[in-house]
């Protein structure tokens, strides 16, 4: 589907150059010579890799058609991964590459999020927020700052992050996936 340069927004896909592109980042910019052009991040979705690309605002680019479709993780190893449709309950098996260094976020029943193009799997999302418990955690010394300060810990999945020194071992907190960080507390 074309669409005006002007319109591209984070978050979309485009068939650019014979490949599949997510747009990361955008800036609009009108130089004081010349026409406005926007300024894009994309990363393509087959390699991973990010580049800069300009579109000229009243240029058109190719937006692809994207499906996003629920499925519930049932089981996996360390090559593949068996998933089943929530709406017709169909299993399918996608590699485990297409989640990259996000599968450590797995947990049994989740729901993933799983991008088609063309009836493809070109892409595959855990939630933004999953709820892991703290198996090890640094102690705390009383006063040790007068500012904010973090303490690493260590999750189930083996993930080291930076959670509040009130964190202890053996307590449930969400973590916010996109950037792996600590988000809260989790709620019981």
């Amino acid at each position: 589907m074309a669409e005006r340069g002007n319109d591209i927004r984070p978050g979309q896909v485009l068939d650019h150059n014979g490949a599949l592109y997510l747009v990361v980042k955008t800036m609009h910019t009108q130089p004081g010579k010349g026409g406005a052009y926007i300024q894009a991040e994309l990363k393509n979705l087959k390699t991973g890799a990010k580049y800069q690309e300009r579109f000229r605002a009243d240029g058109y680019v190719n937006r692809a058609i994207i499906e996003e479709v629920s499925f519930q993780y049932i089981f996996g190893d360390s090559s593949s991964l068996t998933l089943m449709n929530t709406e017709n309950y169909e299993q399918i098996s996608i590699p485990v590459e297409l989640l990259g260094d996000k599968s450590v976020y797995l947990q049994e029943n989740m729901i993933l999020t799983l991008l088609f193009h063309k009836g493809q799997v070109i892409s595959a999302k855990v939630p933004d927020y999953v709820v892991l418990e703290v198996v090890e955690a640094e102690s705390v010394i009383k006063g040790q700052t007068a500012s904010s300060s973090y303490k690493s810990a260590v999750l189930e999945n083996g993930r080291r992050v930076s959670v509040p020194p009130f964190i202890k071992v053996g307590e449930k907190i969400v973590i916010y996936t996109p950037d792996d960080t600590y988000y809260e507390r989790a709620k019981d």
